[in-house]
Parts: structure tokens; sequence; C-alpha cells
């Protein structure tokens, strides 16, 4: 199925994942590492949800749809169709009272993350969502290391606004080392970036 972006004349094709193969994801071993980010990802919000921990989804886009194919009137075939606006980030949901949400991106650069990979609409929606005192970040895995860090939204502020004077157009490695928080894949949850909330965006006061 085609899907285009307005004013766009590219299109992308995306291949819907089969509702079985969805759901067959929670019975993979901790041995499998095949899994994508995405799937990684969701498992995890899955693990949340069950768990009662956290109520955190992928959001849907809306789509508009252009040609529809009916071969046999018990069927109807999507044959085209575009988003009706561009998307702000991937993931949102509650936790703790606190409004979280997030942008979850993949990079085969070894030694840096490209700029290019975000949009001037997504910043300036992670950037309400702080000026509202909720909860923002990125997860980046870098591909060739498998390295997965979650990098608080105002470190990603900081590189976006200095490209346009002058600055670097990516973030290196070096950066998510220092400043980021690595996460290790583990079994259930797959991904737990909520950990990594609980000690910057929910620290224990000592009396």
């Amino acid at each position: 199925m085609n899907f285009r972006y307005p004013n766009r004349k590219s299109s992308t094709t995306v291949k819907r994942v089969p509702q079985a193969a969805q759901g067959s994801e929670q019975n993979r071993s901790y041995a499998n590492r095949g899994m994508t980010f995405e799937e990684d990802i969701n498992h995890s919000n899955s693990y949340y949800l069950q768990s009662g921990k956290a109520v955190i989804h992928k959001k849907p886009t809306p789509v508009q749809i252009v040609s529809v194919d009916y071969p046999k009137r018990s069927a109807a075939v999507i044959k085209e169709a575009y988003f009706k606006q561009p998307s702000t980030t991937d993931y949102n949901g509650v936790y703790k009272g606190r409004y979280i949400d997030f942008e979850a991106k993949e990079t085969r650069n070894k030694t840096s993350f490209p700029l290019t990979n975000f949009h001037q609409h997504q910043i300036d929606h992670m950037k309400q969502v702080i000026d509202q005192e909720g909860i923002s970040f990125i997860l980046v895995r870098f591909k060739s290391t498998q390295d997965i860090y979650l990098l608080e939204a105002e470190h990603l502020f900081q590189y976006w606004d200095q490209q346009h004077d002058g600055g670097r157009k990516s973030i290196p490695k070096t950066y998510f080392d220092q400043y980021g928080h690595r996460i290790t894949l583990g079994y259930n949850p797959r991904i737990d970036y909520l950990a990594i909330i609980d000690r910057i965006s929910f620290q224990v006061q000592k009396g």
C-alpha cells in the first residue's frame, strides 16, 4: 500500500504486520535479539500496561484513503492512501500522573546521530510538552553497535537550535555517552526506559 504525505511527490510503502505475528512477540525468548527497535518498544509498553505501571501507546496517524479496490464483495483492498497531516512524535501516555511524550529513532551512523531524523514541527511539539511540565525525550539506537540511549529533549533542543547558527548538524555519539542514559536490552520489559525516567524525573527527596 502506498502512503503519501500532503504536498510531497514521493511515497513510502508501509507493510502491515499480521495480528498473529504481533501477539507472538511476547513468546520470543530473551536470546532472540532479532526484534526491530519499534517491536522492542511496543513490547515494553505492553509489559508496562499489563503490569499496571504505565499507559503508553504508539500514536496513530490519521490516514486519508484515496483508492480502494473491490476484488469481491466480501473484501476491500486499499490501493492508495496518504497521511492527512505530519506526525508529531511516536509515543505518548501517562506515568505516575505525568504526561510522557517521546520519539524513537535509529541510525546506521557509527559516530553521530544526524539531526535530519527530526523535523521542526516535532521539535516545536516537544518544547510545548516541556512548557506544560510534561516529560519529553528521545530513544535512539545505533544499529552498528546496538547501543540504546535515552536523551532528554532539552539536549536535543540545544543541538537543534545551534545548527541554525552554523553549528554541527548531528549529535556525536560521545555526547550520548556523556549526557544520555544507556539502556541495556532486557527481557521484561525489553527496553526499560521508565527506570531512567524514575531517576531523572521522580527522584526521591531525602529528608
